[in-house]
């Protein structure tokens, strides 16, 4: 079997950008604890691609790269992906459209090599631009999108018409929405609390950022329409501590870690604050049956009175002298 000669070592595996480095992901796919691995790697016992590399560091792409350690090869663990992409209109947030339609979607604008295994967490509409996040990661994403985390979503809109003072505070005490199930319109309910911020008035229209920590369908379009003022452009800009800076529309890039830990960190402050939130009921109890053991009592004790000698007064003294 061939051995790498450690003078090309660095052209093929000391590159950093590879990925991560090859005792982190076989300490990863359950081979052993990350010493154990660098001495395993340092015996010759790995692989990669079919060549023995035994010497550190070395770094590999745990998607692409064959590794095997004392000829087993090792299972392969999906990375978790975590991406963000400017989303430009006309492109629809879905992993495919409806075939009679083939319009762009999201994916169609990521070119990652597991790109194929990648969902949207929530939606943007057709015409709404902005911040999208991509993953792999199930659990994460249901987080993000459920309102009892509360992840802000953090919107820039232009409307049409000028927002009032009025207006803005209703926006943010919550508006009626009617709810559909089915296809069908089943009641209507109030949205939770919003904050708005309004950045420049003009006489036809109105520029406003909005804070949202629910995500209903459309929802900012269908706010900004009961007020009378709907929306000419609406743009995400923000996903809790994520915000979209540097990216130009149409781009893509991955999360760094730091954006990660943070994201988790929102998920569990916001589940926190609505805990808080929620009121604490006292159990409901019966009225009748408080009623039925306040009359036994009631008569409990009025027999107890009964039966008992009535008690009889000692004459008081006026002359204050002690009693014994």
């Amino acid at each position: 079997m061939p051995r790498l000669d450690p003078d090309d070592i660095p052209a093929r595996y000391d590159d950093k950008s590879r990925g991560p480095r090859l005792q982190r992901t076989l300490a990863e796919a359950g081979v052993a604890a990350r010493r154990v691995c660098e001495q395993l790697i340092l015996d010759g016992e790995v692989e990669v691609n079919g060549t023995i590399v035994d010497t550190l560091p070395a770094f590999v792409d745990p998607e692409r790269d064959r590794i095997t350690v004392q000829g087993r090869p090792i299972k392969r663990r999906s990375r978790k992906l975590y991406i963000m992409l400017n989303k430009p209109t006309h492109t629809v947030t879905t992993t495919a459209d409806e075939p009679d339609l083939d319009r762009r979607t999201v994916l169609d604008l990521v070119d990652h090599p597991t790109a194929d295994r990648l969902f949207p967490v929530g939606r943007l509409d057709f015409d709404t631009t902005g911040l999208i996040l991509l993953t792999n990661d199930g659990e994460l994403a249901n987080k993000l999108t459920h309102p009892r985390f509360g992840v802000v979503k953090t919107y820039h809109a232009v409307v049409k018409g000028r927002l009032s003072d009025e207006d803005a505070a209703e926006l943010a005490r919550g508006i009626y929405l009617a709810e559909r199930k089915a296809g069908r319109t089943e009641g209507a309910s109030r949205t939770a609390r919003v904050e708005v911020r309004v950045h420049k008035r003009d006489r036809d229209r109105t520029v406003l950022e909005l804070k949202l920590r629910e995500g209903r369908n459309r929802q900012v379009r269908r706010m900004l329409a009961a007020v009378g003022c709907p929306v000419k452009k609406l743009e995400r800009v923000a996903m809790g501590p994520v915000k979209l800076k540097g990216l130009p529309r149409g781009a893509w890039r991955e999360l760094s870690r730091g954006e990660i830990d943070a994201l988790r960190r929102a998920i569990t402050r916001g589940k926190g604050d609505a805990e808080k939130a929620e009121p604490k009921r006292a159990p409901v109890r019966d009225q009748g049956e408080v009623r039925s053991r306040v009359d036994k009592r009631r008569m409990k004790n009025a027999v107890a009175r009964a039966g008992k000698p009535e008690r009889t007064r000692r004459p008081r003294r006026d002359d204050g002298g002690s009693r014994r």
